[in-house]
């Protein structure tokens, strides 16, 4: 009897025993290939000997220190690469243990930027509907899962949300993709006028969206022109990358690929690849200023932040990723797995739409592909892929709730960066076969 305070209580989970690569071993000695990094995390795989090799150096040398106290090499080193490699602007790096806790204190030094600036009565954050921002309260209370919000909404603080960039379920038939992402930028500044310019903190988005809608890129143009709205009213942009920034969707910052640099940036998970509990916020210039100018004080903090171990693991990955150029692989396997996807999928009739970017991949299930009407959540449909997926010794990333909360089945897959074109293909067999075994099951 487990004395573990499971995701699902009753549910009987395989006790992994040893990864290595693309593939986690169970204890029965059955093999997973881990397609979507756990929950898009493992950028390496498993057991790579450099990241464990400096661990393993690190360990030797000093396992904790509190950050009240010293700093370390080990943050110092990769807080400077960090620096060295990030969007225009950025000068500082705050070190926390993963995206939620990025969330947290990016808020935190957010409202803190304009109480040192004297402008104390700014109290407003606007997100999007169907956006997830990470599981703490505060986190939880930007982010737009109405599924996660619901049983915790009388705890969280009061938040705005505008429209998600959602262009499968949201442009009109009438609209180019750059109209569509102008009005969502319009729809912004009509919500930061309404609450008042000069009572408006941040918006707060995922660069590409994650786990909630699964893998959704957004418009072309629509964050520069995101960008002109919050510079227009003296808002902060905050970008949360934490599953789809560092070399995710083929450049190390998505936002890259958007042409724009935010004022503060969240990033986690490809940070230190699963090796150490690590996040960040990548903090503009202007909002250091602000806070070393004025109380020189960020009035925040965590036990563990700056871990030296976590610290040591990220800047391997880091270095492994630059060396052996798998930006490049990002690229060309991303192109491959969404081409294979088409292949399978693109006539499909419970597939409506296939999206992502670089290995960043995502399919939305429909129950009828002509008026894009979702499958019954009763019926559970991403949990049948799951199980189905990891029958066949898969591991996916599959959600509900993708159009509103409560309605729209999606699967996402982000497998390591290190992945083949044969395991491409393997990937997508396997859940090809997954995802008709799950929807067959349906009328049994």
């Amino acid at each position: 009897m487990t004395r573990i305070l499971h995701r699902l209580i009753r549910h009987d989970y395989p006790r992994a025993a040893t990864a290595r690569g693309l593939y986690i071993h169970d204890k029965e000695g059955k093999a997973y290939l881990d397609a979507s990094g756990g929950a898009a995390v493992s950028c390496l795989g498993h057991g790579h000997p450099d990241v464990v090799a400096a661990m393993h150096a690190q360990l030797d040398r000093l396992d904790y220190a509190h950050t009240s106290f010293f700093t370390t090499d080990a943050a110092e080193e990769l807080a400077a690469d960090l620096v060295a490699h990030a969007p225009a602007g950025m000068s500082h790096v705050y070190l926390v243990s993963g995206g939620s806790e990025a969330i947290e204190a990016s808020l935190k030094l957010a409202r803190q930027y304009f109480v040192e600036k004297g402008e104390p009565q700014r109290r407003h954050f606007i997100a999007r509907r169907q956006s997830y921002h990470g599981n703490t309260l505060g986190a939880l209370a930007v982010g737009g899962n109405e599924w996660r919000r619901k049983q915790f909404a009388p705890l969280l603080i009061e938040t705005h949300h505008v429209s998600p960039c959602y262009a499968y379920r949201g442009q009109r038939d009438d609209e180019t993709p750059g109209q569509y992402g102008q009005r969502l930028a319009d729809e912004l500044d009509e919500k930061i006028r309404a609450l008042g310019p000069d009572t408006v903190i941040a918006f707060v988005a995922e660069t590409v969206v994650g786990a909630t809608s699964g893998a959704v890129p957004p418009a072309p143009g629509y964050f520069r022109k995101v960008r002109e709205v919050c510079d227009r009213h003296g808002v902060l942009l905050i970008l949360d990358e934490v599953m789809s920034g560092m070399g995710r969707t083929g450049t190390l910052h998505a936002c890259e690929q958007e042409g724009i640099a935010p004022d503060l940036m969240t990033i986690a998970k490809g940070l230190g690849g699963g090796y150490a509990a690590i996040g960040a916020v990548l903090v503009g210039g202007k909002v250091f200023d602000a806070i070393s100018g004025g109380s020189g004080l960020f009035q925040h903090g965590h036990t563990y932040i700056g871990h030296p171990l976590a610290c040591a693991a990220a800047l391997a990955v880091q270095q492994v990723i630059r060396r052996d150029r798998l930006l490049d692989n990002v690229v060309q396997q991303g192109a491959l797995l969404q081409r294979r996807l088409r292949e399978r999928f693109g006539n499909h009739h419970h597939v409506g739409d296939i999206r992502g970017r670089g290995l960043f991949q995502a399919i939305e299930l429909v129950e009828d592909r002509a008026d894009k009407r979702p499958f019954d959540p009763a019926l559970k449909l991403n949990a049948r892929i799951k199980a189905e997926a990891m029958t066949r010794g898969l591991l996916v990333y599959p959600m509900g709730g993708t159009i509103d909360g409560a309605r729209g089945d999606h699967v996402l897959l982000a497998p390591p960066f290190i992945v083949q074109p044969q395991d491409v293909q393997t990937i997508v067999e396997l859940l090809g076969g997954a995802v008709d075994a799950a929807i067959a099951g349906l009328h049994r």
